[in-house]
């Protein structure tokens, strides 16, 4: 990777006109860290914070709402300013949720001004978790998601039953707890722990300050499959830049992948995704604006695919006699099929089995998930059956 001068000393204008978001009289400069996918070490979010100049601990963070607001604006700013694409996980003090919406207003405005949406960010809520009071904590992390952003636990020291209740998108697993592995096997217990409770609540645990190569192996063990840490980049990373390789995973054998022949990831396209509450309008758009475009999936607020919605058929319902008038102010989930999912690991071959299950749907593109159900892309039938056609001729 390679290093440029601190972020302190060299942030561009910000999009939105306000200068540099370095933190000016305030002393206090941006800090990105890349969260980085075990499997793929693919970079998937930058997790953003603030830091004193000059130190390399982390800022403290104001009680005052107004103050915190406009940290989480100059933040955001600066992130753009250099890759406008990634998710940002933005810390917070947990007690700061369970005041007014008139924080969370404020940054929204900032937000949109910078070309992102609340669903972009994932607020990672502090360390004061546990002194936090129950209900009203409760209270301001159902207000978050209803505007649209995403929330974070960001320590592990928390009930495993607030975690149920709160249903959060991320939980990190504290850097003191990674360091532990691989040698600490209480630590490693707990790590197996945590996994197990966010995979069946459908929460993706993040570990924090990952070193070395043999804490990721344990990671993945664990079921753990997203990182931050100085394995990856330095304090120095700034969001654009390239991360240090994460070691290569066992291989697989073609029993694990179930089946012989290609994975099906080598046929993976990117998904076009819409949330679960798009109208019938957004998708005809999609489709005008794409002829190539076979499909569209719905998805929930973890990523998880929950409908998908084929060409042909909405086509055919929305440009028949009335169909525009009747459709497409409505959820465009009345149109949609239930998707039919297949792991981005497996063989082409039993992807194809998998399209075969449903007669009527045999054509209908596959939507490939990870190991948290979460989309990834989806594959056209049509190129599997070209690929094995090709290997048995």
């Amino acid at each position: 990777m390679s290093l440029q001068s601190p972020v302190s000393n060299d942030v561009p204008p910000a999009p939105d006109g306000h200068g540099s978001d370095a933190g000016g009289a305030s002393g206090e400069a941006p800090l990105f860290r890349p969260v980085v996918d075990l499997d793929s070490g693919a970079v998937l979010a930058v997790d953003a914070d603030i830091r004193p100049v000059g130190g390399w601990s982390r800022a403290e963070w104001p009680a005052d709402p107004a103050v915190a607001a406009e940290r989480l604006a100059r933040l955001v700013r600066s992130a753009a300013a250099r890759e406008s694409l990634l998710p940002l996980v933005l810390p917070l003090p947990a007690q700061a949720v369970t005041g007014g919406p008139e924080l969370f207003q404020t940054f929204e405005d900032t937000l949109r001004r910078c070309g992102r949406r609340p669903r972009d960010v994932t607020v990672m809520l502090g360390h004061d978790l546990p002194r936090v009071p129950r209900e009203p904590l409760v209270r301001g992390i159902a207000r978050l998601r209803e505007l649209g952003f995403r929330c974070g636990l960001g320590t592990a020291a928390v009930p495993p039953d607030l975690v149920l209740e709160t249903g959060p998108f991320l939980m990190r697993i504290d850097p003191g707890i990674v360091a532990g592995l691989p040698g600490d096997h209480r630590l490693g217990a707990l790590v197996d722990g945590l996994a197990r409770i966010g995979h069946g609540s459908g929460v993706y645990p993040v570990a924090a300050g990952v070193t070395s190569d043999a804490q990721v192996h344990r990671l993945r063990e664990a079921g753990v499959r997203l990182a931050q840490g100085p394995l990856f980049a330095d304090d120095e990373w700034v969001p654009g830049e390239r991360v240090s390789a994460a070691p290569a995973a066992p291989v697989e054998t073609a029993l694990e992948r179930h089946d012989s022949g290609p994975p099906v990831s080598e046929f993976m396209r990117p998904p076009v995704a819409m949330n679960t509450d798009a109208t019938a309008e957004e998708v005809l758009d999609a489709f005008s604006a794409d002829t190539a475009l076979n499909s569209v999936v719905l998805i929930d607020h973890r990523d998880r695919p929950v409908a998908v919605i084929d060409r042909a058929r909405f086509l055919l319902a929305v440009t028949g006699p009335y169909g525009h008038a009747l459709h497409a102010k409505r959820p465009a989930s009345r149109l949609a099929d239930t998707p039919r999912t297949v792991p981005r690991t497996v063989g082409a071959m039993a992807a194809l089995r998998a399209a075969g299950g449903e007669r009527d749907r045999v054509y209908d593109d596959l939507v490939t998930v990870n190991e948290f159900g979460q989309c990834t892309g989806i594959v056209h039938v049509g190129d599997l059956i070209q690929s094995l056609a090709r290997e048995t001729a």
